[in-house]
């Protein structure tokens, strides 16, 4: 069976461009994103590598490391980061991991339906497709995005998602549609009415069952 919502996040230990690291130790308290992607030096992986590098400040804000998964080697990730600071027009500051063992795509299921194993591989057989894990402190998988190849990822909904899961985590509240941060949530059934009040302030009770109130910052 895959992996799902709430699955503890499989541990591993491996090379990347910061060192060894062990996942959950490099972990701690912080939520986590991991995103793999088909091949280093490919067109699409380098403008979203390119993202991420630009939102290295919004992800520390948010208490959130950044990990890079590729079926390359290290030293082929040093070189490909040069490429995504020139196209980015800022440094590549996040780990990217070895993962020519495919340990990784395989324990989190990234590989596509076709792969195959053998060496020679290329991006259009056994490389990852493009999938995004959120992971929370508590080391469970909060989220998981999957994009075929030829997609690229829009990184302003995973730092939408992520800033819903931040404020829902453990918390009595649920984000609507397209929510952003600032905008009203949504109370959770659990509280009646004068508690929710109580917790939340004034509501906007649009239906029995979905009762609006203001965002708490």
């Amino acid at each position: 069976m895959g992996l799902r919502i709430n699955d503890i996040a499989p541990d591993f230990t491996t090379d990347s461009t910061e060192g060894q690291i062990r996942f959950h130790d490099w972990l701690g308290d912080s939520y986590a994103i991991l995103f793999s992607h088909p091949k280093d030096f490919t067109p699409v992986c380098t403008t979203e590598f390119g993202a991420v590098a630009q939102l290295a400040g919004e992800f520390e804000k948010r208490n959130t490391k950044v990990l890079g998964v590729s079926v390359d080697t290290v030293e082929e990730h040093v070189k490909w980061k040069r490429d995504i600071a020139q196209f980015a027009g800022t440094p590549a500051n996040f780990a990217i991991i070895d993962d020519t063992s495919l340990t990784v795509a395989k324990a989190y299921d990234m590989l596509p339906a076709e792969a195959y194993l053998p060496d020679g591989r290329t991006p259009a057989d056994s490389a990852t497709v493009r999938t995004v894990f959120i992971v929370g402190p508590d080391k469970k998988i909060k989220l998981m995005m999957i994009y075929p190849m030829t997609i690229g990822r829009n990184f302003a909904e995973i730092l939408r998602a992520l800033d819903a899961i931040i404020k829902t985590d453990g918390q009595p509240i649920a984000t609507p549609a397209n929510w952003v941060p600032g905008q009203d949530v949504i109370v959770a059934l659990s509280l009646d009415d004068k508690a929710a009040e109580a917790k939340y302030g004034p509501l906007d009770i649009k239906l029995p069952y979905l009762r609006f109130a203001k965002d708490p910052a």
